[in-house]
């Protein structure tokens, strides 16, 4: 779970895999090199969860969500592998309960944190025995109102829970992101915020981060070109493992605030751009200066260019060539 100024990031893989257990194990071992927290299932029931006459999402309709729940399911034993997997590869084992028996499923399996989809936002029930559990919990705002959002939250106070924003749109374009939400989500309810990101690019993740998401979700698969509903709307190895450097750079920026009084660090930069004040021609001694005596070249070790109006009107001890950077000395 979280614990440093990182954001925490989870790798959904959801049902990416098709169904594969060989798959899952790799996506899960891939996410971990890429530098993700966490890596993210998807455990679904089909019996218990869904109407055999249930509409398919618009995005994905190549098979019945029966026959694909039931095809793409893995075995107690395989989520237990699976569980075992992530902890040796040092990530979290999270998993999307979609119903009672889910929950009861992953509790025997040993997840280590909840995921609560859009979804099952309203569904109370399914919050209430998540709430029992004690696990961490990262609750998706994708397709609620503030009122389904207050009774989520409330029907999980007790949890370490932390509020998602997210739009259920696959993809989400970036002027619905909404990261607005996700500010005023810290303030109505007190508790950590973050984005789960249904967006193609970077630009969502690292401004949510920008504006204090301590956790980011982004969708994850081997290649956009495999069959199923979230491929092709998730990062593939390269991109995902670039997101999470940016991600941990982004939070870097923000946890280094810098003193504009603090030149010191500068100084070497300062001497070789800016400018010093010296002689535009040759001067004769006792000439007194005027504007159309100076000129302001490099470096800037001598007299600062801001102090021109320090010379104006003074007389100089000796005569000067051209291009002489002035010193104070030179002065009467």
């Amino acid at each position: 779970m979280p614990a440093t100024s990182n954001p925490y990031i989870i790798a959904e893989i959801g049902s990416v895999h098709d169904g594969s257990f060989g798959n899952a194990c790799r996506l899960l071992e891939t996410a971990a090199e890429c530098g993700a927290d966490a890596v993210k299932f998807q455990t679904h029931i089909a019996e218990a969860e869904t109407l055999p006459n249930a509409p398919s999402p618009s995005y994905f309709s190549a098979e019945p969500r029966t026959a694909y729940f039931k095809r793409t399911g893995f075995s107690p034993e395989q989520w237990r592998a699976l569980a075992a997997l992530a902890k040796s590869t040092k990530v979290d084992f999270l998993s999307s309960p979609f119903s009672l028996e889910a929950v009861d499923l992953l509790e025997d399996v040993g997840v280590a944190a909840y995921k609560i989809p859009s979804g099952e936002v309203s569904n109370i029930p399914l919050l209430s025995r998540i709430a029992q559990t004690g696990k961490p919990v990262f609750l998706s705002s994708g397709m609620s109102n503030w009122e389904e959002l207050d009774a989520a939250v409330g029907a999980l106070r007790g949890s370490a829970l932390t509020l998602l924003q997210c739009t259920s749109k696959y993809p989400c374009p970036p002027e619905q992101v909404g990261l607005n939400a996700m500010c005023v989500m810290r303030e109505r309810y007190g508790i950590p915020v973050g984005y789960s990101d249904h967006t193609l690019g970077f630009a969502a993740p690292i401004a949510a981060v920008a504006l204090g998401a301590t956790v980011i979700e982004k969708h994850f698969t081997f290649s956009k070109l495999m069959y199923g509903s979230d491929a092709k709307n998730s990062m593939e190895p390269d991109e995902f493992r670039r997101l999470c450097r940016e991600l941990k750079e982004t939070a870097r920026i923000i946890a280094s605030p810098v003193d504009k009084d603090d030149l010191s660090s500068l100084s070497d930069m300062k001497l070789i751009f800016e400018k010093s004040i010296v002689s535009a021609t040759d001067l004769p001694a006792a000439t007194e200066i005027e504007m159309r005596h100076l000129a302001f070249k490099k470096p800037g070790d001598g007299i600062s260019a801001a102090k021109y109006k320090d010379v104006i009107g003074r007389r100089i001890v000796r005569a000067l060539p051209r291009d002489h950077k002035f010193a104070y000395e030179d002065f009467e």
